[in-house]
């Protein structure tokens, strides 16, 4: 059998799943809306005014969430990096140089937005 036959198969099965899911949840889940339902969730506490209000979150909850987002997918990616040329040695080149450079770089944007919009400031 061709590899890409298989490829194919296991993409029609995840759709077949992901749309299957999504049509039985649709059809039938219980459409029983409540006040406490639509309500704001403020981890376990109740909801203060000026969220509750209009529904809305300071962005420092965002903010927070992207700073850990950024850290965690930098180290992710980095540590094999780093392994790969340890084991490797000059035989990846200068082309590694540039997309590691690339990557640092890409990664350094949200962090320089973060701290000039008062992220990192608590």
């Amino acid at each position: 059998m061709n590899p890409a036959v298989a490829i194919l198969i296991m993409t029609a099965v995840a759709l077949a799943l992901a749309v299957g899911g999504l049509a039985m949840s649709a059809l039938f889940s219980p459409n029983r809306w409540n006040r406490t339902k639509v309500e704001s969730y403020e981890c376990g506490s109740e909801p203060t005014r000026t969220t509750a209000a209009d529904g809305r979150f300071p962005i420092k909850y965002y903010l927070v969430a992207m700073i850990f987002i950024i850290f965690d997918i930098e180290v992710v990616f980095l540590y094999p990096w780093a392994v790969s040329i340890s084991a490797f040695g000059p035989e990846l080149g200068v082309i590694a140089l540039i997309d590691i450079l690339l990557f640092v770089v890409l990664l350094t944007i949200p962090f320089v937005y973060l701290w000039r919009r008062g992220g990192l400031e608590y």
